[in-house]
C-alpha cells in the first residue's frame, strides 16, 4: 500500500507567529489544508497521515472537520509528532504498522505540511517513482550561485552550479527501508541527518530524482508568508475540489 505522510509536527518559531505556522491561513484556509486537500485528491494513496505537535492535535482534528468533507475523514489519520523531522516520521510509520501490518511492503510519500503548493503531478510522480527505486527526493535546479561557508564570515568554496540542486518534498521511500536505515543510526547520527533522503545516501542507498516545480515553495519567514499570500490571490492554489 502507498499512504501520504504530511509532517506538521513544528511550532513555526522562526516566522514568529502566535501559532505553528501550517495552520497559518491562505486566502480563506490554513496553510496545512491545502496540502491535505490535494495529497486527498490523488486515489493512488490509501491513507493519509498527518504527524503533528501533540499540543495541536485537537486543534488539527477540528480543521480537518471543518475543512475536508466528511467522506474523506476516515482517510485522515493524526499521529503525534516528535522532536524533529524523522521522529515524527517513526512515529507515523509505527502507527501504519499497528493499523495495516507489515507483511506485505509499504510505501510513504512525505510531504512538508507548509508546502501548500504541492501539486497532484508531483505527488503522481512519487507513487511511480518510489515503486521503482524504493527512495525518492523532488529537487529543482539552483538558479543562484551556492557559496560554502564553514563560518559565516569567509568564503570556503564555489561549487558549480550546474551540479547544485534545491531539495524540495515529497521524499518517498520505502517504509521497511527507511525505518531499518534509522534504526540503525547512533543517537549522534540522528541528530545530525534531519533529512531523511540524507539517510539514505550516507548508507549508500540511491536516491532518485523527480523533477520538482518552482512554485512548490516551503513557507518558514514571514517573508515566505508574504509571498505565498500573493500567490493565493492570484490563483496559484487549487481550490478545485471544494
Amino acid at each position: 500500500m502507498i499512504f501520504g505522510v504530511i509532517v506538521a509536527g513544528g511550532v513555526g518559531s522562526r516566522l514568529g507567529a502566535d501559532m505553528p505556522k501550517q495552520f497559518l491561513k491562505l486566502a480563506d484556509r490554513p496553510i496545512i489544508i491545502y496540502t491535505l486537500n490535494t495529497f486527498l485528491q490523488c486515489p493512488e494513496l490509501e491513507d493519509i497521515y498527518i504527524g503533528v505537535h501533540p499540543e495541536w492535535l485537537e486543534y488539527m482534528a477540528r480543521l480537518v472537520q471543518e475543512y475536508i468533507p466528511e467522506q474523506e475523514w476516515l482517510r485522515v489519520h493524526l499521529v503525534p509528532g516528535g522532536t524533529e523531522r524523522n521522529e515524527t516520521i517513526m512515529n507515523v510509520i509505527k502507527q501504519i504498522e499497528q493499523e495495516f501490518g507489515n507483511e506485505e511492503p509499504h510505501y510513504i510519500i512525505t510531504q512538508d505540511g507548509v508546502r501548500p503548493f504541492v501539486t497532484r503531478r508531483l505527488i503522481e510522480e512519487h507513487v511511480k517513482a518510489v515503486l521503482q527505486y524504493d527512495a525518492v527526493d523532488t529537487a529543482i535546479p539552483a538558479v543562484d550561485t551556492i557559496i560554502l561557508s564553514e563560518d559565516g564570515r569567509t568564503v570556503k568554496d564555489i561549487p558549480e552550479r550546474k551540479y547544485l540542486y534545491q531539495s524540495q518534498t515529497p521524499q518517498s521511500f520505502r517504509m521497511d527501508l527507511l525505518k531499518n536505515l534509522y534504526l540503525g543510526l547512533t543517537q549522534e547520527e540522528k541528530g545530525i541527518l534531519t533529512d531523511a533522503c540524507k539517510i539514505c545516501i550516507v548508507r549508500q542507498v540511491p536516491v532518485h530524482i523527480v523533477a520538482g516545480e518552482v512554485s512548490n515553495m516551503k513557507i518558514t519567514t514571514a517573508a515566505d508568508y508574504k509571498i505565498a499570500q500573493v500567490m493565493a490571490e492570484n490563483g496559484e492554489l487549487d481550490t478545485k475540489s471544494w
